[in-house]
């Protein structure tokens, strides 16, 4: 008899714990936009602006060596 009191107070007490996480989801703003992922496969994806060239500064060597 003893094994289910345990059984009832340990699922309700996971029970407890995934509703907390549910609530707190909730609160965070997880689940607020239903709408945009399912349409933005249907959009095309912006280009990726181009980088100007890095200008490369050629050090000059020195030729009179001593």
């Amino acid at each position: 008899m003893i094994i289910i009191a345990l059984l009832i107070g340990v699922s309700l007490s996971i029970a407890l714990l995934f509703l907390a996480i549910f609530y707190w989801n909730i609160k965070s703003g997880q689940y607020d936009d239903t709408y945009s992922p399912s349409v933005r496969i249907l959009f095309d994806d912006k280009p990726a602006e181009e980088k100007p060239e890095e200008k490369v500064v050629e050090k000059k060597e020195d030729t009179n060596k001593s």
